[in-house]
Order: structure tokens, then sequence, then C-alpha cells
């Protein structure tokens, strides 16, 4: 188990789409027993949604718990026709090992467990605990994984010292970037109401549509902030705007409109919701008619500061690359979200290129090198 590669092969092959987990979990369980872990599984269900399975598995009893999380969950392969590899016979072809989930992320995870392998072995088990926290719902609704798994732990009265994310951060190759935060993401609905009327009498009715029109443009005038000291500016983008009137003279009663925010440590969702309700006043002020907001937020904000934790893993891929990483904040949202609430978090794993998109494929260098990143990871962090 010290090589990733056949474990890597073996957690592809279980084509395990959200939620489903089609033995996945299995496989690595199966990996970590011999090398003492203890392992729970955990299956969460809730209120119209389909049950997921998790993994929490530790070595050790006692000490400072360095955890290594991520998820066995895969997005669906779209048209399997397009592959030029099978998305689940995990082949190797030019440096190359293909498949879905190969660079998000089951190569990580074959990762973490050949780390710890070759960890223990030149070093015996660690003055302390390893852990993997592994879900099967970071790819779905993510209601049913890490943020249950975190409660199940804190339940029981354990506890994460710090993590490592193995989502895929890297930009060119392994090493060359390490997530120490993410920016929030939080979805608004809008639906402006006005009254139906014939077309040629529109002085007899209230069209919704320019109201939203107007609605639309004051919203995307906005400027939200300039970005602060680790976080780009945030964005704004609207993503649907749907009337559903199959008629050419009837002006319609209602529009509906969706639209994200991506936003930095700058806001909160309570600020966001507040300036959206504010320019909705406006547009009503104006002209008249109901507009109704609703809105989710998926994650918000969050930065672990560059400090002793981050200067450690950039150490570690500094002894590997012998190039120092950047430290970034872009991209979407991860359960990171979730484990900063109990202890500092950062990502790093492999390139993200190929993620989600067909023909995903992971190279043979960069799990190697990701691995033994990993492994100084673990020796730098029992040192101390």
């Amino acid at each position: 188990m010290t090589d990733p590669l056949p474990l890597a092969q073996a957690l592809i092959r279980r084509p395990s789409v959200t939620p489903e987990d089609a033995g996945a979990l299995g496989v690595l369980e199966a990996a970590l027993k011999p090398l003492g872990f203890v392992c729970h599984r955990l299956r969460f269900e809730a209120k119209d949604t389909a049950p997921v399975d998790n993994l929490y598995a530790r070595l050790g009893d006692g000490g400072r718990n360095f955890c290594f999380a991520g998820h066995t969950d895969v997005v669906p392969v779209g048209e399997a026709s397009g592959w030029r590899h099978d998305p689940f016979a995990a082949e190797i072809a030019g440096g190359m090992l293909w498949g879905r989930g190969a660079a998000d992320m089951k190569c990580a995870i074959a990762a973490f467990v050949a780390a710890v392998e070759r960890y223990v072995t030149a070093h015996g088990k660690p003055k302390g605990s390893i852990s993997l926290l592994i879900t099967g719902d970071e790819e779905g609704i993510a209601i049913n994984g890490t943020v249950k798994v975190l409660g199940w732990l804190k339940e029981r009265g354990e506890a994460l010292d710090h993590c490592v994310v193995g989502e895929p951060t890297a930009a060119a190759k392994t090493g060359d970037m390490i997530k120490i935060g993410r920016r929030g993401s939080m979805n608004f609905r809008v639906t402006v109401k006005g009254t139906q009327g014939h077309a040629a009498y529109p002085k007899l009715s209230l069209n919704p549509i320019p109201i939203m029109a107007d609605l639309i443009g004051r919203i995307s005038a906005w400027r939200l902030d300039e970005g602060s000291e680790h976080f780009e500016p945030s964005t704004l983008a609207f993503t649907t705007v749907d009337v559903g009137n199959p008629t050419v003279n009837v002006t319609p009663a209602e529009v509906r409109a969706g639209f994200n925010i991506r936003f930095n440590d700058l806001h909160t969702p309570d600020s966001l919701l507040r300036r959206i309700e504010a320019i909705a006043a406006e547009v009503k002020a104006t002209h008249g008619g109901d507009i109704e907001i609703t809105n989710s937020v998926s994650g918000v904000s969050f930065l672990t500061k560059p400090g002793a934790y981050t200067a450690l893993l950039e150490q570690a891929i500094e002894r590997i690359t012998g190039a120092k990483p950047e430290l970034s904040t872009t991209g979407g949202t991860s359960d990171a979200r979730f484990i900063k609430d109990h202890c500092p978090v950062a990502e790093l794993g492999l390139p993200g290129r190929t993620m989600h998109k067909t023909d995903e494929c992971a190279s043979l260098k960069d799990i190697e090198t990701l691995t033994r990143i990993y492994e100084t990871v673990l020796e730098l962090y029992f040192a101390q």
C-alpha cells in the first residue's frame, strides 16, 4: 500500500456517483484496517433525501489528531461514449490514470493511505493520532456527509486538531497551490408579480417583465467590493430568468429570476440579503408590483490565516518540489467550509483542470508527488 496507484484504481472502479457508494468505502476500509485504523461506517439521512454512507477511521487514541478529509462520491460521467477510456475502468495510458474521480478526488484518498503507510513504516505509529474523514455526500446536497460526521465526533468528545482536505487545488502541477480559505456562496430567487393583461392594452395591466429588467440591471450594476487582503473581489452572476409565457398577446402575471453571489470575508449572508432587499425596495417604489426574495446559503467565507500550520504545509511542499506554493482562496466551495468550525483546515491536492470533465485523469507523477508531500506533512507535524 506504499504505492497509491492500486488503491486509486480500485476506488475509481467503484461507480460511486453521488449519493451511491457502490462499495468505494468498503475498498478504503479494507486498506485501512491492516494499518491499525479503527473504522466507523456512518450512515446518515434526512427527510426526502437518500441515505449516505460515510467513513471515519482513526489510527491512535490520544494526542493531537491530524485529519485527512475528502470524498469518494463523484459527479455523473455524462455521455460515456465521449470518453477515450471507460470512466470506471481506471486505465493507465500515456503516464496518466484515467477515470471519473481521478482528479476529484480518489487519487488523493489513495495518497492519504500510502502516505500513512510510508510514515508508519519509517517512524512507527505517531505520537498522536491520524484520522481519515471520508464522505459520500460532497458532490451532492452535502447535508448527510461531513457536517454530520463532525457532529457525531463532537458528541463522542473527539476533536480534530488540524486537517488537510485533498480537493484538487493545484493549478499546473501538484504542490503549486494551497487553498487556505474559500469564498462563501449564496443563491437568490426573485419573483416579481404584476397583473396579467392584454398586450394591446398595457395601461390596463402591470407587466412584471420591465420591473424585473430594472431589478436585474440595478443588482448587476452593484460592485460588491474591491477584494480584501486574502480574497479576490466578490462576484454576482444571474443564472436564470423565466417567464413561461407561451402566448404572444398576453403580458404575464409574474416573472422569476435567480442569481448567485460568491462573497469574500467583507460580507455576511445577512449583509448581502439586506442590500438586495434595499435594491428591491427601490425598484418597487419606482414601478409598483410585488417583489419576493428567497435565498439559500451554501457556505460562508472563511480563512485559515497564514501562520504556523500553513508554514508547515509550505515547508513540506518545498522539501518535495523545491518550490514555494501560492496561498490561495480562489475557487468554489468544499467540505472545508464545515471543518473550519472545528479546527484549522487547508486544501491540498492534485491539479484540477480535468475534474468534472469528460476524460478526467491524473498524472502518475502528480499522484506520487502528492503522496510524498502528505508523508512529509506527517513527518513535520508529529516531529513538533
